[in-house]
């Protein structure tokens, strides 16, 4: 799952916005910074991650923690 962004390290290219293919990330208009819209979206894809000319994208491999047994 997506992680998180480094706002220091984006530059604003939009690259990893348009290789989401589930629209997980928002670019603002204005500052031309990405921003994670909705995480629970993302399928762990690793597109983001891997088109970030500045390594601005964190993805964990792990989609979601395993269930605790009661």
């Amino acid at each position: 799952m997506i992680e998180q962004i480094i706002d220091a390290l984006c530059n604003g290219c939009r690259i990893c916005d348009f290789a989401c293919p589930m629209d997980v990330l928002y670019a603002d208009e204005e500052s031309g910074k990405v921003s994670i819209n909705y995480p629970d979206d993302c399928m762990t894809c690793f597109n983001c991650e891997v088109v970030c000319p500045t390594n601005a994208v964190i993805v964990n491999p792990i989609k979601a923690e395993k269930p605790q047994a009661w």
